[in-house]
């Protein structure tokens, strides 16, 4: 999936915005859920960023650890650009190996399409909005309006993750999926 979206994602205006078809995207989600081999090479992109989506949104606890909500949450209340990076990188320090690599994929996917936004028309803050929910939820269940607050910090997070994600996970981000 991530390999699909990080050849056709940048080029694609709306990706993670657009949802495919309802119907294809269940059928795909019950074939991969019963561990059936799907090839999505000739699936619209727009299933594929929808699994990828509902994938991250069914990790036990969040990708990013709904454990170290509170502290992912105050990352933006510190000082500097230099301060708030570091700060990052010592939470991702607490996440489990396989959820560090899922995020450098990620994060390498959504830089890609970041870069195209004049032609996709997904600049940071609009994949933010778009990815953050799947990314990040609190422990527990809270009010509408509580909810919602949580979102924009959340997207406000992820927005900023994807601009500064060469610093945070390093360069060779960029070049996890080799040349297209």
């Amino acid at each position: 999936m991530l390999s699909l979206l990080f050849q056709e994602g940048p080029s694609t205006k709306g990706i993670f915005r657009r949802s495919g078809s309802a119907k294809t995207f269940k059928e795909l989600k019950e074939k991969l859920d019963s561990g059936t081999e799907v090839s999505l090479a000739h699936e619209s992109i727009f299933v594929t960023a929808s699994l990828l989506k509902d994938f991250l949104r069914n990790i036990p606890g969040s990708i990013l650890s709904s454990q170290l909500c509170d502290k992912w949450v105050s990352v933006l209340d510190q000082g500097n650009t230099e301060e708030k990076i570091k700060s990052i990188q010592r939470l991702i320090e607490h996440l489990p190996r396989a959820n560090v690599v899922l995020l450098r994929y990620i994060f390498g996917v959504l830089h890609e399409i970041e870069m195209r936004s004049e032609e996709n028309q997904m600049n940071a803050f609009n994949l933010a909005v778009c990815i953050a929910p799947s990314l990040l939820w609190p422990p527990v269940s809270s009010t509408p309006d509580i909810e919602s607050e949580f979102i924009k910090k959340i997207s406000s997070l992820v927005q900023f993750l994807i601009e500064n994600c060469c610093r945070i996970f390093g360069d060779e981000i960029t070049s996890l999926f080799g040349e297209i």
